[in-house]
């Protein structure tokens, strides 16, 4: 996926869940950060940070907070890239559990509950819900980074649809490149930890691909990353 032009800048601090302030040639300006999560690790002041200039009648932030730098990498900190990355990967044929899909069916209602795709192929149905990850501690991609009782109900409406004979899967979609595996983040959410466990041992099936990133663009890269979930 080609992404937007950037200018440079540098992180001084978060305002609020979806604000931050930030100095672009010499000025601090603010900018809109499309991710609800904690970013702890990542929006540190003086990092280095790639930001999508924004222009638009009633907007109140001239930028998008995009990328920022850690750790010699690039990391993606739009929490609204997963959805298309995904459907972009499934599209060239580059996931294998998804190989052979004829259709890609986005923001589908069943019952009560909107799902992120329902993706038809030789193999029948499968529903999928995609999530962001940004957070990388000694190799291992960790989700969430905060507390998510919707990413729960998430993984409960996955568990209904294999009672119900669907295939389901939740794929976490890790916006940097430097994971070697994944797993859930029982210490910074224990209840979504046994959520996805309990996922896994009713069917749900479980993947994790890391991205590679660049100024210019952003892809997942196969293949998969282990996935550490006890069962």
């Amino acid at each position: 996926m080609e992404l937007p032009r950037t200018v440079e800048g540098r992180f001084v601090r978060r305002e609020n869940r979806f604000r931050v302030a930030v100095e672009v040639d010499g000025r601090v300006e603010a900018a809109h950060l499309p991710n609800s999560g904690r970013l702890g690790g990542l929006l540190v002041p003086g990092r280095r940070c790639y930001l999508v200039p924004r222009s638009s009648p009633g907007r109140r932030t001239p930028y998008d907070l995009l990328l920022v730098a850690h750790a010699g990498v690039l990391v993606s900190v739009d929490a609204r890239l997963p959805n298309p990355l995904f459907a972009e990967a499934v599209a060239a044929g580059r996931l294998a559990p998804f190989a052979g899909v004829t259709r890609v069916a986005r923001e589908v209602r069943h019952g009560g509950s909107r799902i992120d795709f329902r993706l038809e192929g030789a193999w029948g149905t499968c529903w999928v819900e995609a999530k962001s990850v940004t957070l990388v501690e000694d190799g291992v991609a960790l989700f969430p980074d905060a507390p998510t009782g919707r990413g729960r109900r998430h993984l409960e409406d996955l568990i209904t649809l294999v009672r119900e004979g669907h295939r389901a899967a939740v794929v976490f979609v890790v916006q940097r490149p430097d994971a070697r595996a994944f797993a859930p983040n029982g210490r910074t959410d224990p209840a979504f930890a046994r959520m996805l466990a309990e996922a896994a041992a009713q069917g749900v099936e479980v993947y994790a691909y890391r991205c590679r990133v660049t100024r210019k663009a952003i892809s997942i890269a196969p293949p998969g990353l282990s996935i550490v979930v006890k069962t």
